[in-house]
């Protein structure tokens, strides 16, 4: 009988995931695509009541873009929402004609002016987040390029280190 496996830590399993992430075969572009992705997403989500965030796969399957990334911009993108919803109600408030109204039949007034504002915040995230996403895109992409030169740098120097304590031991 074996002995059941030690629950690994979660500092553990989250430096394991960041390493993957910063290893990821598609190299930086793909993962800040991803990241970029999620900024986008988010910033409609909660208007849409949580259905946005199903727009993700696909965006990620047909962008080919890190699916670890795009998750990661999500939960960014969760933190910083607050402040910029208000942004994104101005932003759908400019693209609305200043006189749209809604009018449920047999529902009462303030359901009108709710859906009226939820138009705005998704017509607005679809534009904030797309500009965020871009903007997030290149120094997400330049973070994870300086942490793959400085990691191939430290292997180098430690692969040189190994030559000469081996080229010393052969001259001995």
């Amino acid at each position: 009988m074996s002995t059941p496996r030690k629950p690994r830590s979660i500092k553990r399993w989250m430096k394991y995931k960041y390493t993957q992430l910063m290893r990821a075969p598609g190299g930086a572009s793909f993962v800040a695509l991803g990241f970029g992705i999620g900024i986008f997403v988010e910033m409609f989500t909660l208007p849409t009541y949580g259905l946005a965030f199903f727009l993700i796969f696909p965006l990620i399957y047909w962008l080919r873009a890190s699916l670890a990334g795009a998750l990661i911009g999500f939960v960014v993108g969760k933190i910083i929402y607050i402040p910029v919803a208000f942004i994104n109600s101005r932003v759908g408030a400019m693209f609305l004609p200043h006189r749209m109204k809604f009018h449920v039949p047999l529902a009462p007034h303030w359901l009108d002016h709710i859906l009226l504002m939820n138009l705005r915040l998704i017509i607005g995230g679809i534009v904030v987040g797309f500009i965020l996403g871009a903007l997030f895109y290149f120094p997400v992409k330049l973070m994870i390029q300086y942490v793959a030169n400085k990691r191939k740098e430290k292997r180098k120097l430690r692969r040189i280190g190994e030559v000469d304590v081996e080229a010393k031991s052969i001259v001995e």
